[in-house]
């Protein structure tokens, strides 16, 4: 039975109003109600987090018994955020029961790591993650060894990468039938990392995969202890990971429930698959959902997606009567002159429109960071503050160290006074980001003092960065750096943003607060390529540069395209040179003519 201390039952009533809410909606409650294997396709601000969390904690509460849990699996580290504050809300914490990560990371801790041994994966003991200059030694070494001669090692990086990610199993004839070179440089590759004493992030899945195919028991050991998956951006995940599912859910018996969208899938480059997640929901042994109420946009917009998606899924507006609207902004001149249109008169008019508005409500989204450089110089010139979220950005956005910093400024920036964040999130998210350093509670107990004293003496929004980092990097982060092998590369992200920032820096001066983006800072333009876009709503959407030739015809361009649309609440703006609109412009452009006939 679940227990029944007072946390359980308050745990217990806030996941059970939470489920209230799901009510009203069919396909929410059918998903909330599953009992077996269970696929939810869930189509934009379709509320598919909120019940995925209201999901989670009932599963938690009622189908597992303590002390075995369940895994939760997403596309990125920011997703699993996401995800990890809906559940707090429910009362349910990461941890112990409960894993919540990427697929790398479940590869990697569930899998490699506790069982490399005794699976025989062939791996060095200690074996760490490999760092971009790890990596680049390796390649450059492999390239010479198998290939040769003239040529730059670092063009073979996305294809070789590519092709391990397509071939996971190497003991399948078309590992090496498909292309005997590429198999070469991949072996010669892996065995040059393997001398280091590392692996990369592709070798993660691949070693889980293998490890899983070759010992039968494996699978019985992750199913005593997480009797239930859970797969969130399913589309996205690749080949890697729906070997594992078909292996741990239809072979060993985890039970399986899994969230994504197929034409939200703008991942190929990466391996990404949108139609594994098509043939897993066909499965007669999967119940599929479909999620078909749009809480985000007003109607004329949802109409309008599905029209730049070229198919008619039934979405509805959750809401008939909430207002939106789709614009078609033909400009003219290069890129910079299109931005400075944009700039000057398309966003003032679009704000005049809504006086609740303000610029952080508002985003301009694009195909290339260069062509966000062109928005960004206009956007400079007229005065108007933006965050990046792009190759262009101060920082990855994707780097767990650089998102725990970022929260540890909201909280010396007034956050300890409003709770938001609170400090009993910073010190779980350090210590989940430090596990590796932190094996015991005396050690733990002495990370969160540490963290505590270093943060408090530094609560002043007007501090410089470069100072504050100092502190913090002192005191936290190197003491931590040399035991976590796995955050080398976050570590390099790291000093390669507090060199930004520093004296002489192209970013010197910046203060906390403009870090934090909080105060005078909080209002400001985001500037985001497509895929960054991806899981963010805005009231305003820009869609720049939507050519014919940096948006033309082919299936995963219109998803992208798609994606970039359905980010919008109230109003999507889609502008283009004139006379070269992009092939979904026409559709989108086609579909309004008609609707306005009508």
């Amino acid at each position: 039975m679940p227990s029944t201390t007072s946390s359980a039952v308050s745990e217990r009533a806030a996941y059970l109003r939470a489920a209230e809410q799901l009510k009203g909606n069919a396909g929410q409650w059918a998903a909330y109600e599953s009992k077996a294997h269970c696929v939810v396709l869930a189509g934009p601000g379709s509320g598919k987090t909120k019940t995925l969390a209201a999901k989670v904690a009932r599963m938690l509460a009622e189908d597992v018994h303590e002390p075995r849990g369940l895994a939760c699996i997403t596309y990125n580290n920011e997703c699993a955020r996401e995800l990890e504050d809906r559940l707090a809300a429910l009362g349910v914490e990461p941890g112990g029961r409960v894993f919540i990560g990427t697929v790398h990371s479940f590869s990697m801790t569930q899998i490699i790591l506790p069982y490399a041994k005794t699976a025989k994966l062939g791996l060095p003991d200690n074996v760490g993650v490999a760092t971009e200059t790890q990596r680049n030694r390796a390649l450059a070494a492999a390239y010479e060894s198998t290939i040769g001669g003239p040529g730059n090692p670092d063009e073979m990086s996305f294809p070789l990468s590519n092709y391990r990610r397509t071939h996971i199993d190497r003991t399948a004839a078309a590992w090496r039938d498909t292309s005997p070179r590429m198999a070469a440089l991949a072996e010669a590759y892996e065995a040059e990392l393997r001398a280091q004493g590392v692996i990369d992030f592709d070798d993660m899945p691949r070693l889980a995969f293998a490890a899983l195919k070759q010992n039968a028991w494996l699978g019985q050991a992750l199913l005593a202890k997480f009797p239930i998956l859970v797969v969130d951006e399913y589309q996205d995940l690749g080949t890697a990971l729906h070997r594992m599912v078909l292996g741990l859910c239809f072979k060993a018996g985890i039970r399986l429930f899994a969230v994504g969208d197929l034409d939200q899938s703008i991942y190929g480059f990466a391996g990404a698959k949108p139609g594994l997640l098509h043939k897993l929901s066909e499965r007669d042994d999967v119940e599929t959902i479909q999620l078909k109420l749009n809480y985000r946009s007003g109607t004329k917009i949802v109409a309008a997606a599905q029209a730049a998606l070229g198919e008619d899924r039934n979405y509805k507006a959750a809401d008939d009567d909430t207002v939106s609207d789709v614009f078609i902004e033909r400009l003219a001149g290069n890129y910079l002159a299109q931005a400075r249109a944009l700039i000057n008169t398309l966003l003032p008019k679009a704000l005049e429109r809504h006086e609740d508005l303000s610029y952080k409500n508002v985003a301009v989204l694009y195909q290339a960071a260069w062509v966000g450089d062109e928005v960004f110089a206009a956007a400079a010139a007229a005065g108007i503050p933006t965050v990046r979220s792009d190759k262009k950005s101060l920082y990855p956005k994707t780097s767990r160290l650089m998102q725990w910093l970022e929260q540890c400024s909201h909280w010396c920036c007034d956050g300890w006074k409003s709770g938001k964040p609170r400090f009993s999130r910073l010190a779980r998210d350090g210590q989940r980001l430090f596990a590796q350093a932190l094996w015991g509670e005396a050690q733990v107990l002495a990370f969160h003092r540490q963290l505590l004293a270093c943060l408090w003496e530094r609560r002043d929004g007007a501090v410089r960065l470069t100072d504050w980092l100092d502190a913090v990097e002192a005191a936290v982060v190197d003491p931590m750096a040399a035991a976590c092998p796995d955050l080398n590369d976050e570590i390099e992200a790291f000093t390669a943003f507090a060199a930004r920032v520093s004296d002489g820096g192209p970013h010197s001066g910046m203060s906390l607060s403009e870090f934090a983006g909080v105060g005078d800072f909080g209002d400001r333009l985001t500037l985001s390529s497509l895929h960054s876009s991806k899981g963010r709503e805005f009231d305003i959407v820009f869609l720049f540069g939507a050519d014919d030739q940096r948006l033309p015809a082919g299936a995963e361009n219109r998803r992208l395209f798609y994606v970039g649309f359905t980010r919008a609440k109230r109003e999507i703006h889609l502008t283009h040179k004139i006379g070269s609109p992009s092939p979904f412009v026409k559709e989108v452009e086609a579909h309004l003519a008609a609707a306005d006939d009508d």
